[in-house]
């Protein structure tokens, strides 16, 4: 395992894997690496001779008042998780090296699929988010990308802006790891007190009934209360079935056979959650 922390000497690293005829998986973090982030490590070192993962706490995807002081950081752990799961680099820049002089001119953007749902209420968050995964794609080079459905919008705005953009990296979307009760991974559950923790699968559960309305044929309405309702005791920021390629919202009742997403964000305490659920009727 090696750590590397500039992009020049990660390029250099990465170029001669692929010349010695070896394939590179990237799996991109913030660090806080939990089991979730192990699945996608061991799917990569499955599917590629080497695996290089990322840990970068990216300033451009937080807002103002957002929790980039805070967000946990344990960059030892984080390579002793990377490396025991067959990790053969840990690239972990520190700012000064991705954002030179502390600025970025140039802004990545995918608009439509940024405009609603995480975007609309995290003005500017996915902006960070293309832009700084538009360059860790860059600096890495040709090979396979893995990203966890748990992040779904930011699944497909990376799947987008890599298509559009012509870059040589196949995106992999690996399922959702949860905890025995359903609650998604997610470095940011380690804010929630145990009380707190305690109502957190609430939010699994509402997908969950809303998943029951719209496989039995009910519409998209009925749906979207059956969510809110189930996430009791949770601050609901939005609660919706889309499409699942658009994530525009669903207008009608599955036909049978049809498929969609259902989105939900809501905070808890001081603690925000997302999580989704894939459907077919």
């Amino acid at each position: 395992m090696q750590v590397i922390d500039t992009v020049a000497e990660w390029r250099k690293a990465l170029d001669a894997e692929r010349s010695g005829g070896r394939t590179v998986g990237l799996v991109p973090t913030m660090g806080a690496l939990h089991e979730g982030h192990a699945a996608l490590v061991d799917r990569a070192a499955a599917e590629c001779d080497v695996v290089g993962v990322t840990v970068f706490v990216n300033p451009l995807q937080f807002g103002e008042g957002e929790d980039l002081a805070s967000y946990p950081r344990s960059l030892e752990a984080d390579v002793e998780l990377a490396a025991s799961h067959g990790a053969t680099y840990v690239f972990a820049p520190p700012a000064a090296e991705m954002y030179p002089g502390g600025r970025i001119e140039t802004v990545v953007r995918v608009p439509e699929l940024a405009a609603r749902w995480d975007g609309q209420s995290r003005p500017g968050h996915f902006d960070g988010v293309a832009t700084v995964v538009t360059k860790l794609f860059a600096q890495a080079g040709p090979g396979r990308a893995y990203f966890g459905e748990k992040d779904y919008q930011q699944l497909c705005i990376v799947r987008r802006l890599a298509a559009d953009l012509d870059l040589p990296i196949e995106v992999v979307g690996c399922p959702t790891m949860r905890e025995a009760d359903g609650l998604a991974l997610s470095s940011r559950n380690a804010y929630l007190t145990p009380g707190e923790r305690a109502i957190a699968p609430r939010l699994f559960t509402a997908l969950a009934r809303g998943a029951d309305v719209l496989a039995a044929g009910g519409e998209p309405a009925e749906a979207r209360l059956a969510m809110i309702a189930a996430a009791d005791g949770l601050d609901v920021i939005y609660a919706e079935p889309v499409d699942p390629r658009s994530l525009e919202p669903l207008e009608t009742a599955l036909a049978p056979g049809g498929c969609a997403r259902l989105l939900i964000a809501a905070r808890l305490g001081r603690t925000r959650l997302i999580d989704n659920l894939g459907v077919t009727r």
